[in-house]
């Protein structure tokens, strides 16, 4: 049983077991739950009956691509996953490219934006499952604060944890830098000083971003 876990195309897959299609933002669509759908596999050698794959439904619409901050959509159906933010929050090892760093705007884990706009939603209801619900805010500063021990006690189970706390607090510190005020300075100064050059490089980011957009408002 996989899910999100292995190197399976799950999308052209589903597609071709009639789950649904895929969209021009290259995310599987189905007509009853939009593209917010979570795809699990289980592996047999059983010859199981299944319906026909379903026909593309996103006509002349291209909301998921004009949404896209970072316009990662060269072309419909075609997703440039360097210039994805899901992929640099979540996949990209390394320190963010500062072309993009701007764009993150409060993105903390993933972007949503080419699902939220697909009109196809209008169809979906929001999950029952309470691990599914949305947390308030999160106090950015004190997280960024955080040693390894802690990292692991509060995110361990979750998809946050496969990060691993330099990651985390990378992206920690990008947002901050575009939608911190003075009192998150602070903390970035501190984080300029983490034993991770990963960490030290984008909490300076950071505090020179919020001086930049403050400008006189900083006391």
């Amino acid at each position: 049983m996989c899910v999100d876990s292995s190197p399976l195309m799950e999308k052209p897959i589903a597609a071709m077991a009639g789950l649904g299609w895929q969209g021009k933002n290259t995310l599987l669509i189905n007509t009853q739950h939009g593209p917010w759908l979570m795809l699990g596999f289980i592996l047999t050698d059983l010859v199981i009956p299944h319906d026909k794959p379903s026909s593309d439904h996103c006509g002349t619409c291209t909301r998921c691509m004009d949404v896209c901050p970072t316009q990662a959509f060269p072309q419909p159906y075609v997703l440039d996953s360097r210039r994805c933010l899901a992929y640099l929050t979540i996949e990209h090892p390394g320190p963010i490219p500062e072309e993009f760093r701007p764009l993150l705007g409060d993105h903390l884990f993933g972007c949503d934006e080419c699902l939220d706009v697909c009109p196809w939603n209008r169809h979906a209801q929001q999950s029952r499952e309470l691990r599914l619900t949305p947390i308030p805010r999160a106090d950015l500063s004190e997280m960024l604060g955080w040693d390894e021990i802690r990292f692991r006690r509060e995110f361990r189970g979750t998809p946050i944890f496969r990060l691993k706390r330099a990651r985390w607090l990378r992206n920690i510190c990008t947002v901050l830098g575009n939608i911190g005020t003075q009192d998150d300075l602070p903390s970035l100064e501190k984080a300029s000083q983490d034993q991770d050059p990963l960490v030290q490089e984008h909490a300076r980011w950071g505090k020179n971003r919020i001086i930049q957009r403050l400008g006189s408002e900083i006391n």
